[in-house]
């Protein structure tokens, strides 16, 4: 399939978690990213305890939606349906109703933790996904403090059979910034498997884009198409 850059952590679904407030919201930011190359977004709303009205049967009827919503705006973005796992203590007794994959295929699966330190339950809940058939790609790993302290953790990840994703907009933050410290050392190491923008609100569209801007600048044009364009193909139907 011929694509642009595919955007694999958004938050478009209006109204749902704590991305986009509105129908205006979700297609000011699909704007956003199609101005920077992208023909593809994967939707990827927190699958969180809290939100339990996010379901494999739930987010492709949304994602639907609003791919119609962006079609009536005139905006040239094919959304896809996915979600971001939250990992905690009873991730693993979740039922398939709750395990959410890129475009609900049951192959690659996006997931977060915040933590300080990496809790045991961690490598147990990665192992049990994986003997699921799922491949568990880190969402945002230089976001968590555990990283921030401890950047070798990558070695431990790539050894558990994870994959990263990088978040754009940690490109943008400031040069002091632990986040932009470590994507910058992380990309320059080749650790990511892709890279998102993982899109919130219009108001922070800038900020993301001109992480994108010097993700290019630091790695080089074919370095990023590949983490935004050739790995991601990957995860499409």
């Amino acid at each position: 399939m011929q694509t642009g850059r595919i955007d694999v952590h958004a938050h478009l679904i209006p109204d749902l978690d704590d991305g986009c407030r509105t129908v205006g919201d979700s297609i000011a930011c699909a704007r956003e990213l199609v101005a920077a190359g992208y023909t593809h977004a994967f939707c990827t709303p927190h699958v969180w305890p809290s939100y339990d009205i996010i379901k494999r049967d739930t987010v492709p009827k949304w994602t639907a939606q609003l791919q119609e919503s962006l079609d009536e705006a005139s905006v040239p973005l094919t959304v896809l349906p996915g979600g971001e796992m939250n990992l905690h203590e009873g991730t693993r007794d979740l039922s398939d109703d709750y395990l959410i994959t890129y475009a609900m295929h049951g192959r690659y699966m996006l997931a977060d933790i915040w933590a300080s330190e990496l809790p045991g339950f961690f490598e147990p809940t990665i192992k049990h996904l994986q003997s699921r058939g799922f491949t568990v790609i880190l969402a945002h790993p230089e976001r968590m403090r555990a990283v921030q302290d401890n950047p070798k953790l990558a070695d431990y990840f790539a050894d558990l059979g994870l994959l990263l994703q990088g978040n754009l907009q940690c490109f943008g933050d400031p040069r002091d910034a632990h986040t932009r410290r470590v994507a910058e050392q992380y990309l320059a190491e080749g650790r990511y498997f892709m890279l998102g923008s993982d899109t919130h609100n219009p108001q922070s569209m800038r900020i993301r884009m001109e992480g994108l801007r010097n993700a290019i600048a630091l790695a080089g044009e074919d370095a990023i198409n590949k983490l935004t364009m050739e790995n991601p193909r990957k995860l499409l139907p």
